[in-house]
């Protein structure tokens, strides 16, 4: 199986990479930083018998991604799976941000993630699994993280379209709809400033990753990690929608008072 994994860097991309690896899956792995590539693919080929190439890209700028898809026709690879792992989050509310930060979250996790997939698809083997990752936040609208939130409930969306779209033609999708996972030092200060709910809504990355590709490949739709936050998602379905959003405002706001010290604070997955 070859499985290409965008956003591979960050702390999910890297955890999937290796749960891949392990599994025996070879990998073509891309994100920005050539430098953070090659650290990744040298500990899997030291620890895996696996192929792993690398190819860093801007997946926001069209000329890179058009340079990796012809790195792939050169080599005429075909994929079994793809992992839409890129993403970001720049942390404030909508006014405090710049109008470019806004727009970044939405070209990363949206506008990115729908060309890749649709060029994958026509290189793709019979049978094909796709995982688009959202995020719990996509179940709720969610003040001070509107953008981001709303980015996320596209992509879990359009996951779910597709799903039925294209299962005839041997395709299945999967969204994954984690909470908190501790991918960067940056993300783990807004865990921590969460407190209680910070620490409950926190899924390994180990697990995740596992799970995931296990939920794939058995042909499930959706997955939410935990407990807890799927107890947060049923409960949202029986609480009035105005309450819900003053809940999720005075949380935020509290936990951003906390941790958010810098005007360029982002968090990626």
């Amino acid at each position: 199986m070859r499985v290409l994994i965008t956003g591979a860097s960050g702390g999910l991309g890297r955890a999937m990479a290796i749960e891949c690896a392990r599994r025996g899956y070879d990998l073509l792995l891309t994100d920005i930083s050539q430098i953070q590539l090659d650290k990744i693919r040298q500990g899997i080929t030291r620890r895996y018998l696996v192929g792993c190439d690398t190819f860093p890209a801007d997946l926001t700028i069209s000329s890179e991604v058009d340079d990796l898809l012809r790195y792939i026709d050169e080599r005429a690879l075909r994929f079994d799976m793809l992992l839409n792992i890129a993403g970001i989050d720049h942390e404030g509310g909508f006014l405090d941000r710049k109008s470019e930060d806004l727009v970044q979250i939405v070209r990363i996790n949206v506008e990115a993630a729908i060309r890749i997939t649709h060029e994958l698809l026509q290189r793709r083997m019979p049978d094909f699994f796709i995982v688009f990752v959202s995020s719990l936040a996509s179940q709720f609208p969610m003040p001070l993280k509107a953008t981001y939130a709303a980015s996320k409930r596209f992509l879990f969306d359009l996951a779910l379209s597709l799903r039925q779209e294209l299962k005839d033609q041997g395709v299945r999708v999967l969204v994954l709809c984690p909470g908190g996972l501790a991918t960067t030092g940056s993300t783990m200060e807004a865990i921590n400033a969460q407190g209680f709910f910070g620490t409950v809504t926190t899924n390994r990355l180990e697990l995740v990753s596992h799970r995931t590709l296990s939920k794939v490949l058995s042909g499930k739709s959706t997955y939410f990690p935990g407990f807890f936050n799927n107890f947060l998602r049923i409960m949202n379905g029986f609480l009035p929608r105005k309450l819900v959003i003053k809940i999720i405002y005075h949380r935020w706001q509290m936990s951003q008072k906390k941790w958010l010290r810098f005007p360029n604070t982002e968090s990626s997955t």
